[in-house]
């Protein structure tokens, strides 16, 4: 398999590769090399967190003590913060990068915000549970979570007063797509998951009494659904199929959609609905390696950070400075801006987050001091280039001895074939041309710094 191939594949599937790994995935076939990524992320490894926190505030306790349920709420978020780093801690290290792939993935599709650390917890192990699974059995697991049933106001859905944000939300976002659907299907479909609860451990709880247990008429069928059968019946639409392969290759493949590579897709995935195979359809296809659909998509800010330190190891000694530069670059996992998500692509480019991607490699990996300014409040920060009173360096400690045994004898182009996709322009040739021929700490250093950098 070509190496611009593989690694367009580890980009798009995973995070990059270092250079020895590139080498010897090149030398397999195709096949061999996506059977091995799929091999990989086999198996289902939740994040671990330490929840015993949880044992000081029982449920008895906090229902008449106000003092204590502020407490609750100061220590989730705290909890919560920590959670992100663990969760970016897995994206460095892990060898299922597929399965972490697919996570963020679904992250951004069925979005969800949380700050109730075990609820949220068990949400994003439901992500990952699923990520590659039945797309059916996912929609409705999603629909069953705690984090899902507050954030969406679920919860308060009952017969008497139905509530359409969740029921308005699957239709438009997680399953059909905006248009395809009407109101009167968003009324009869809110009216099937009333009386959906959650339980203070984050077990699904379903109060009958609140559920509205009329016939409703939905897409042509008519009876008295619940939940689960109005997203059986979304799952018969094949426009189902259609909106999450769009999606699918609007993510993995390019921004700008063939609508003949979709149908494809579409006709792989419907039906069965096997997460699976279409992203195993995907990944063998030919049209996925074409020229047009390499090195064109910015790298998100986590994709960024993590590139990174996948091929220097590199530990964050302060997790406060690891939520700054998410907040500077404009994603901290874990709270998205909204129900829809972040956009992604061209979105990811501000004029101050451009500023602070090319400085980047320089402030983790050679301590650059950096300098930036509050905008109104301590979540709205921006980097500057003149120099005040925040002016600071990034406490990281850097493995540079793990860096030079990865590149050990190895040449710089062959670092930088490991490191830029997308064509690189004469000028820019020139100017790594008078880098040297040794991948060193430095030479990493300015390649990392390229705007090419950012593409993947």
């Amino acid at each position: 398999m070509k190496q611009r191939h593989v690694l367009h594949l580890y980009w798009r599937a995973g995070f990059g590769l270092k250079p020895k790994e590139l080498l010897g995935l090149s030398e397999l076939s195709k096949k061999n090399v996506v059977d091995n990524l799929f091999k990989e992320s086999q198996s289902v490894v939740p994040l671990s967190k330490d929840l015993s926190y949880l044992k000081s505030y029982p449920k008895s306790v906090l229902r008449n003590n106000k003092e204590k349920r502020m407490e609750l709420l100061k220590k989730n978020r705290e909890e919560t913060r920590i959670l992100n780093t663990i969760w970016l801690k897995r994206l460095e290290t892990t060898p299922r990068v597929l399965r972490e792939r697919m996570t963020l993935f679904w992250a951004n599709h069925f979005v969800c915000k949380d700050l109730v650390t075990n609820h949220i917890l068990k949400y994003n192990t439901t992500l990952r549970t699923h990520a590659l699974g039945n797309f059916g059995d996912f929609v409705k697991a999603i629909s069953k979570e705690a984090s899902m049933i507050k954030f969406l106001n679920l919860n308060q859905n009952k017969k008497d007063s139905p509530n359409e944000n969740f029921a308005r939300e699957l239709l438009e976002l997680f399953t059909l797509g905006e248009g395809n659907y009407t109101e009167k299907d968003i009324k009869e479909c809110a009216r099937a998951f009333t009386g959906y609860h959650y339980k203070y451990d984050g077990g699904f709880r379903y109060i009958r009494v609140r559920h509205d247990n009329g016939i409703k008429k939905f897409f042509g069928e008519e009876g008295r659904f619940n939940g689960d059968d109005i997203i059986d019946i979304i799952l018969t639409q094949k426009q189902c199929a259609r909106h999450i392969c769009e999606k699918i290759y609007g993510y993995f493949v390019n921004s700008d959609i063939n609508q003949n590579h979709v149908n494809k897709m579409v006709d792989v995935f419907y039906g069965n609905y096997n997460i699976e195979k279409l992203m195993r359809y995907v990944f063998m296809s030919d049209w996925f390696y074409d020229d047009v659909n390499i090195g064109t998509k910015i790298k998100s800010p986590i994709d960024l950070i993590i590139g990174i330190q996948r091929t220097v190891p590199v530990y964050f000694t302060k997790t406060n400075e690891l939520f700054r530069l998410q907040n500077l670059l404009d994603q901290f996992l874990l709270f998205p801006p909204n129900i829809a998500g972040w956009k992604g692509g061209k979105y990811w480019i501000t004029t101050n987050s451009l500023m602070l991607r090319i400085k980047l490699p320089s402030m983790i990996l050679e301590k650059e001091s950096y300098t930036y300014q509050y905008r109104g409040n301590l979540k709205n920060l921006r980097i500057v280039s003149v120099k005040n009173k925040y002016q600071e360096k990034l406490t990281v400690y850097v493995d540079w001895k793990s860096y030079r045994k990865s590149v050990k004898k190895l040449s710089l182009n062959t670092l930088k074939e490991t490191l830029i996709l997308c064509d690189i322009n004469r000028g820019t040739e020139r100017y790594i041309s008078s880098f040297g021929k040794r991948p060193s700490k430095k030479n990493l250093v300015k390649l990392m710094s390229l705007p090419e950098y950012q593409m993947c």
